[in-house]
């Protein structure tokens, strides 16, 4: 249907039913393309990408040829079992966020539109059409829509008829309200000129005024418009097919485990290498079988040095880590849920602490998208909100409206929310007092008035009120001053006046208000936790550059006064932005603080230019504007009552829409990558520990005198107890005072490499000697339990050194708190108590005495008391 065409529907006065079948063929019809859900195979197998994972299946391979050469299944099993409840736990809890999820993001097309169709309409019999409510859905291009106050605009469409209407396209724009009314030049041209005249007025605002735009609110007035477009091909849908597009970008944590993953890889095939190597070599130049024809022995030593290089391989693997990690991740999603952060991606949790950059948006994530009363002073510069009489403000104010508390104008809700916290009654001073005429705010008069009897009550502009209204030149000063410096703080203002309807221009003025959406209550706090983090805070709106910049003074953002905004580093709009080129923009985006009049194209490029830069970057917003840079962002962070498709472009939900439940997920986030970096310390120390104990026994020409049960108790306690305990620990505010970790810091610290390699030899040494003097003085049962409960007790008490990794705490600080942690070690001990009390044949032990008990405890404490000194000379040293 062509434009002309269209506008001929206008004067027509709808389509018929052909019509409307013929249009939804060719534009299809007007719902919105959910984003596509992956199959449940999919999200599982997508768990088996994780590094760590591949490098297990690798290892279970190996391991498992290795089983069927020495008919031993059990270190198999163990590591497919590993992989298994890793990969489950993982798809578990992410299934169970999308369920909750889901909840939230119910949509509703059935929501009843009126249009106005032709249904008897036959070509040239002049009819009028007949205004019928119909499904969302069905609404098709070419329709004429008929909205009023309270309606959401069911489709894309031009205004042809207007009267006095605002919209609230905070949901697309940012901002709150928006004037809208017909063009009044050629309606055959509009079309074709509406990208251009969507260009040229933006800095008057981010859409020209004709235009209305689907999930926009119509606050005040009605009028009538003619779909354009519908579904996917309205701006909307555009940004919300921008929302489901799938990005490369990895997170922090999978770039680390990448990492981490290919150093166990070479560690583990190089040492195997090197040991095979060298016990061969070694033997051939002092064994004589070398230099005999015994083929089949000297295949057999080969095969013997084969398999410990393989075992080597396996050990070096560090099996629990998945498990640690998803356990860990998991945790942390149930408990952000307690703290109203729905988490939908497992990995969005740690990547949180990551942050360096949070771009917010402004209505309703800085503000709480309320119009509010500021401030309300008379002539003479007095608060009108003192408990004096205002008997004529309070019926100005009840009665010069057409809107309620809670549905209409936002302004005029403001004011009568104003008069309730009064303690005033407006409905009932509307019983009382019924009007017998009104004159609409128009955009042309700036002002309404509404009789009442012999009185005229007016509102309006300040600027037009003021000038009807008869007060000293003194005081007419007072108030302009008043009124510019609330203007200077971006707040709406208006002049409240009252006067018989026969002398309008000798009007009493009763008041001027100062209204604003107001900042949230625990932003400003929020935003300076942010900074002491080295978290930067950027507000990127689509509403004007004064409000942004000045909502971004009183949250902290920017440190002086809208007025004293150098533009040019600082603040940007979108369409300056827009009209850089990628070079110039990179040089601004870190210093940039606040973008004003930004589109959802200017929010995505902001978002992958600072990613360029090096940037972690979290975007958090409501509105279906926000949704392409909540997609491409590292963490995209949805508002609760934000929109469906902001939601489902993020990885987290704000439930309670508070800012300061964001910098709570930034301290989970830094807690949960300590806890994971604790995890692979205490691994690591006992796969160093294991490693060195099978080359030490192939010098020595004994194996690991670990029973094959003993080994999956001893891969129980590195594996599912100490990614329990270790998981569980709660998270810790002093992370909140240190800059966040860069991207190319690798996961495995060089203080954590000491203390790995430095344990791990000290545990090698203690057990090695051990070793070698049963195997020189005759091996019996009660030594070999003792072998193994020493070499579980050492593990015991390195769990507590694990807790206080990177730090200068003592280990009993605060121990109580950790019940988690508590639980496991009393589990562990009463565990191997157990086994070796009552094991028998099965564990090949035999029950020791208190006294040996006690003896092996205090023998094994050591490893506890020297990293207690440790951490006492670092506080000592530090202060």
């Amino acid at each position: 249907m062509s434009n002309e065409e269209i506008y001929n529907k206008v004067r027509l006065t709808g389509l018929t039913a052909a019509e409307v079948t013929a249009s939804r063929a060719r534009h299809g019809a007007n719902t919105l393309t959910p984003p596509r859900r992956q199959s449940l195979w999919r999200l599982y197998l997508e768990k088996y990408e994780d590094p760590i994972i591949r490098i297990l299946l690798v290892a279970a391979a190996i391991s498992l040829v290795l089983a069927f050469v020495e008919n031993d299944f059990i270190e198999t099993i163990g590591i497919i079992l590993a992989v298994f409840f890793a990969t489950t736990v993982g798809f578990y809890f992410e299934r169970d966020a999308a369920r909750k999820f889901d909840v939230l993001t119910a949509l509703d097309e059935e929501q009843p539109v009126k249009v106005l169709r032709n249904l008897s309409y036959s070509q040239g019999d002049g009819s009028h059409g007949s205004v019928v409510e119909i499904p969302r859905r069905d609404v098709v291009v070419g329709d004429i829509v008929i909205v009023e106050t309270g309606d959401e605009i069911p489709a894309d469409g031009q205004l042809f008829e207007a009267i006095d209407m605002e919209v609230d396209e905070s949901s697309l724009t940012g901002e709150l309200l928006t004037t809208k009314g017909a063009r009044n030049e050629e309606r055959g041209t509009r079309n074709e000129n509406r990208g251009e005249r969507i260009e040229e007025s933006l800095e008057a605002g981010a859409y020209p005024k004709d235009i209305l735009l689907r999930s926009s609110l119509v606050m005040n007035g009605n009028g009538r418009y003619v779909v354009t477009a519908v579904g996917d091909h309205t701006e909307i849908g555009k940004v919300a097919r921008q929302a489901t597009e799938l990005t490369a970008i990895k997170t922090p944590l999978n770039i680390q485990l990448d990492r981490l993953a290919k150093l166990i890889s070479k560690v583990g095939a190089a040492i195997s290498i090197f040991a095979f190597l060298a016990f061969l070599v070694h033997d051939i130049l002092t064994q004589p079988l070398w230099h005999t024809t015994d083929y089949l022995a000297m295949a057999e030593v080969v095969l013997r040095y084969f398999m410990m290089a393989v075992t080597l391989i396996v050990m070096a693997v560090p099996e629990g880590l998945p498990m640690a990690v998803t356990l860990a991740l998991a945790l942390n999603m149930r408990r952000m849920l307690k703290s109203n952060d729905l988490v939908r991606k497992l990995a969005a949790s740690e990547t949180m602490g990551a942050v360096t950059v949070i771009c917010t948006d402004k209505t309703g994530t800085l503000t709480q998208n309320r119009m509010t009363v500021f401030e309300m002073k008379n002539e003479k510069g007095e608060i009108r909100n003192d408990g004096s009489d205002q008997t004529d403000l309070y019926k100005a104010i009840a009665l010069n409206t057409t809107a309620t508390h809670d549905v209409g104008n936002p302004t005029e809700q403001a004011l009568l929310r104003w008069l309730m916290e009064q303690g005033v009654d407006y409905q009932q001073l509307r019983r009382e007092h019924p009007f017998s005429h009104r004159e609409p705010f128009s955009t042309e008069r700036k002002y309404m008035t509404t009789t009442v009897g012999d009185t005229l009550y007016i509102k309006g502009a300040p600027e037009v009120v003021l000038a009807m209204c008869d007060i000293p030149d003194e005081e007419r000063q007072r108030v302009e001053s008043q009124l510019h410096e609330w203007q200077q703080r971006a707040m709406r203002t208006l002049a409240i006046a009252v006067s018989s309807p026969s002398a309008v221009h000798r009007s009493r003025l009763l008041a001027v208000v100062a209204i604003s959406d107001p900042l949230r209550e625990d932003v400003a706090a929020a935003v300076a936790d942010c900074h002491a983090a080295g978290i930067e805070v950027k507000i990127v709106t689509g509403d004007t550059a004064a409000t942004a910049a000045e909502i971004a003074r009183q949250a902290g953002i920017l440190e002086h006064s809208p007025q004293t905004i150098d533009y040019s580093s600082s603040a940007i709009t979108g369409v300056a932005f827009a009209a850089m080129s990628d070079e110039e923009a990179l040089a601004v985006v870190r210093d940039l603080k606040v973008m004003s009049r930004a589109r959802p194209a200017d929010k995505q490029r902001l978002v992958e230019l600072l990613q360029r830069s090096g940037e972690v970057v979290a975007v958090t917003g409501d509105g279906t504007n926000d949704a392409p840079a909540l997609n491409y962002a590292h963490v995209g962070l949805s508002l609760g009552s934000g929109t469906n498709v902001a939601k489902n472009a993020s990885d987290i939900t704000i439930l309670d829409d508070s800012f300061r439940s964001i910098v709570q997920a930034v301290m989970w986030g830094r807690s949960l990558y300590k806890n994971i970096q604790r995890f692979i310390f205490f691994q690591l120390v006992v796969n160093v520990t294991a490693l060195l104990l099978v080359l030490g026994g192939s010098v020595i020409g004994t194996e690991l005198p670990l029973t094959v049960t003993q080994i999956l108790w001893v891969n129980l306690i590195m594996d599912t107890f100490a990614a329990m305990a270790l998981a569980s620990l709660p998270p810790s505010r002093e992370f909140m005072h240190q800059p966040p970790r860069s991207q190319t810091d690798f996961i495995i610290t060089p203080s954590m490499v000491r203390g790995i390699l430095g344990l791990g030899i000290l545990f090698f040494v203690v057990m090695f000697v051990y070793l070698y003097k049963i195997e020189s003085g005759g091996i019996d049962i009660r030594e070999l339990t003792i072998f193994f409960t020493t070499f579980v007790m050492l593990q015991w008490w390195n769990l507590l050194n694990a807790r206080t990794l990177s730090s200068c705490h003592s280990a009993f600080r605060y121990l109580f708190r950790c019940r988690g942690l508590l639980l496991v070690l009393l589990m562990i001990l009463v565990g191997q108590w157990l086994i070796v009390t009552f094991g028998g044949t099965m564990f090949r032990t035999v029950p020791l005495s208190p006294l040996t008990w006690l003896y092996i405890i205090v023998a094994t404490s050591p490893v506890l008391w020297l990293g207690e000194v440790y951490r006492l000379t670092k506080r000592l040293w530090t202060r």
